[in-house]
């Protein structure tokens, strides 16, 4: 049904706006944001409002519609509190709660205007250009008139042309028509002038894409505008064909003022968004170009270097944190002490007052975790459609993976449960992949997907998303084994207001080795007192990476941005910061492999450290700003951040100072050992290892309870070497992000059947 008088909407938020721009350009109905000025400029067929619009009172909007000739119906959309009893009258007032289905309100815009032109012949109002208006050749002229503006500086700031692309669309192309794909387009158009910039322009692409021309801006503006593009469409239910299908926007985007002209900005673009649709991660991609280093002839010393440097690169990392650590703080001390400036025992007391209030939070965080927090026995909802990723790189993976999916299809669910394995492979691997098709022919509901291009967990998991037919959605890793009622207990608490879930990621290869036994031990401390103290301590919780259920909206709108080691903390700060709830759960329970040797673990927990200092460095001033989060929860974040990156350095700091002490005394037996102070912080803070221990077994899982000596085999290898030993690697962690080295490496499954 073709409208031909004009649909006028004002006054709706940004997320109810995107719901009803969509299906109304679907419908072929064009509607058009404006404000309420714009309402006497019409005709009208229909205004589609908000019940209350900012900085208006609430008569500003029926004096301006009585003032329209002829005046049209209105229609008020809004949550069902805030609606007035619907009414008839000369302004038709209509009402329709928020949220409802497509068909629900275009079937009521339809009628509305029905009515209305039966009242009053339609007059075409003034209407935007349609995006299918405008094809690549218009836009094309348009940008090269755009860049010889610029470079004539008669245009300030700078102007972009971006690319975008619905990354599953191509799958549909062969059974859509050409109609339905340019309504598809119109409903994107839509979208995207939600928040176009002054001036800016969108045309249809030769190669099935939307193109952008945004002038006159910032690089920083045009990312933002942008960013919010994607993420509107990323959560948009599109009509496509009859039916609502969600899609993942790619988009590039490129300077116009430095390109060598308007063709090959947008090829450029092109390229940009070619690498954008790599990763889904709905984060926008500037074209740069590549810059290669100047090679340089390397003589026998340098290449003696380079190979002594590599073979030894961790040694000699360590030894380079060490002296920064250890050696320079104490050449500070005594150039300091000599020169009449000692410093020294202020610098004692704040080291032991920050030591002092770690071991506080660390034995709080015990006591707390103590008390059992079960989500309610029933749920709020009825049980509803579940999906569970699980993402996997099958050279590394493909011993394991069949009995992983075996542990998936006897989970016990009472909807309907999707399994998805999101796979990557750098060559094919013909034996296990018809295993895996063969699954997928017995078990409809699981689905094996290889990823093309992927080299990440992150690419993997974004790539499946839009496939995920489930209310909510788990994310696993490859090696887990979730127990069959993992499900049902996190619908339980996500029906009652959580927004991610994460779960209790158990060892259960912890006899493979005395590696595997340590870290066995050291997930318990981590999973059963660590997170879910911390998560009361701090009033938040946080998603670990695998064992997270996560509401499937929430999971698309955010992602996994592939650029960050450790993509899983980062998609869980962006929730937190933005006001969601992550709740810790230590009795929903599933079952990994752990790293069987220390060179494993080594490479695994350096990756982890630098990620956490990524995670850091962006996450600590947003997280203080944040207007949803509060007093409590951003002194969480500082000690979670902040303090976790500081703590490396300042816990070694007591052994400089002592041996600066040393020489200035004249011997290390002329300091006096039994300062109360001194006395009493050690012990203090000495106890926090045995204490985390004793919680530890307390709340472990009842499978490792029964290795007793496991738990003491922890307390010495603890003491004599590993909790240095962690501290080490972060300390490594940050040379290695000062010196730019981020290469992701997968832990490999050394005796995965185990």
């Amino acid at each position: 049904m073709e409208d031909r008088g004009g649909v006028l909407l004002i006054g709706l938020a940004s997320d109810m706006a995107g719901d009803v721009l969509a299906p109304l350009a679907a419908a072929g109905l064009h509607p058009q944001l404006g404000t309420v000025a714009d309402v006497t400029d019409g005709p009208w067929s229909l205004v589609i409002s908000a019940p209350a619009i900012r900085g208006l009172g609430s008569m500003d909007l029926l004096a301006a519609l009585r003032s329209a000739t002829p005046a049209p119906p209105l229609l008020l959309i809004g949550r069902a509190a805030e609606l007035p009893p619907p009414g008839a009258g000369p302004l038709r007032i209509e009402c329709l709660p928020w949220p409802f289905q497509p068909e629900e309100l275009v079937s009521q815009v339809q009628q509305l205007l029905r009515k209305h032109r039966a009242a009053i012949p339609a007059v075409a109002p003034p209407r935007r250009e349609s995006v299918a208006r405008m094809v690549e050749p218009q836009f094309l002229e348009l940008a090269a008139h755009e860049r010889d503006e610029l470079r004539a500086r008669r245009r300030p700031g700078e102007s972009f042309v971006a690319v975008l692309r619905l990354a599953e669309l191509d799958q549909y192309r062969e059974r859509l028509g050409h109609q339905a794909e340019a309504r598809l387009w119109e409903q994107v158009g839509v979208l995207a002038g939600m928040d176009a910039l002054a001036d800016e322009v969108a045309a249809l692409g030769s190669e099935g894409d939307l193109l952008l021309l945004l002038p006159g801006t910032s690089a920083r503006e045009a990312a933002r505008r942008l960013q919010s593009l994607s993420a509107r469409l990323a959560t948009a239910s599109l009509q496509l064909g009859g039916q609502a299908a969600q899609f993942s926007p790619a988009i590039g985007f490129r300077d116009l003022r430095r390109s060598a002209g308007a063709a090959d900005a947008l090829a450029q673009a092109r390229q940009a968004c070619g690498q954008s649709a790599r990763h889904l991660d709905l984060h926008p991609v500037r074209w740069r170009r590549a810059t290669t280093a100047a090679v340089r002839r390397a003589g026998p010393l340098r290449l003696w270097w380079f190979d002594f440097y590599g073979r030894h690169l961790l040694a000699i990392q360590y030894l380079l944190t060490m002296v920064v650590g250890l050696a320079l703080p104490f050449l500070a001390y005594w150039w300091l002490g000599t020169h009449g400036w000692d410093i020294s025992e202020l610098v004692y007391d704040v080291v032991v007052a920050m030591l002092a209030l770690t071991a506080l939070s660390i034995w709080a965080e015990g006591f707390l975790a103590l008390k059992r927090e079960d989500p309610p026995l029933d749920p709020a909802t009825p049980y509803p459609a579940a999906s569970a990723i699980i993402a996997a790189y099958l050279p590394n993976e493909a011993p394991i993976i069949e009995a992983t999916i075996a542990a998936f299809l006897r989970v016990q669910y009472p909807g309907r449960l999707q399994v998805i394995l999101a796979y990557n492979t750098p060559r094919d691997m013909p034996e296990i992949e018809q295993r895996l098709a063969a699954i997928a022919r017995e078990h409809p509901r699981f689905t094996a997907m290889r990823v093309p291009g992927s080299t990440s967990k992150a690419q993997n998991v974004n790539f499946a998303l839009p496939y995920a037919t489930g209310e909510f959605t788990a994310v696993f890793d490859a090696d887990h084994q979730p127990d069959p009622d993992s499900f049902r207990r996190a619908w339980r608490w996500l029906s009652h207001g959580a927004d991610v879930v994460q779960g209790h990621c158990f060892i259960r290869n912890g006899a493979a080795s005395w590696v595997a036994k340590m870290v066995a031990i050291e997930f318990e401390q981590i999973y059963a007192v660590s997170h879910p103290g911390r998560a009361r301590l701090h009033g938040f919780g946080i998603f670990g990476g695998s064992n997270g259920y996560w509401r499937t909206a929430l999971l698309r709108e955010l992602r996994m941005h592939g650029f960050m080691l450790t993509e899983d903390i980062d998609s869980s700060l962006r929730a937190v910061v933005r006001g969601r709830r992550i709740v810790s759960d230590p009795h929903l329970v599933s079952r990994e492999l752990a790293p069987e040797t220390m060179q494993a673990l080594t490479k695994q927990r350096l990756r982890w450290a630098q990620g956490w200092l990524q995670i850091s460095l962006k996450w600590i001033v947003p997280a203080l700003r944040s207007r949803h989060l509060s007093v409590r929860q951003k002194l969480g974040m500082l000690q979670l951040l902040a303090w976790r990156e500081v703590y490396p350095w300042v816990s070694m700091q007591v052994i400089p100072l002592v041996a600066w002490w040393a020489v200035r005394e004249g011997s290390l037996w002329r300091l006096d050992w039994l300062v109360p102070l001194f006395v009493v912080t050690t012990l203090f803070t000495l106890s926090t290892g045995p204490g985390q221990i004793l919680f530890t077994y307390r709340l472990a899982d009842p499978a490792l309870k029964q290795h007793r000596s496991w738990f003491w085999f922890y307390v010495a290898t603890s003491t004599l070497f590993y909790a240095g030993l962690k501290n080490a690697w972060n300390r490594i962690a940050h040379y290695k992000e000062w010196r730019g080295e981020t290469a992701w490496i997968v832990t490999p499954r050394v005796s995965a059947k185990r």
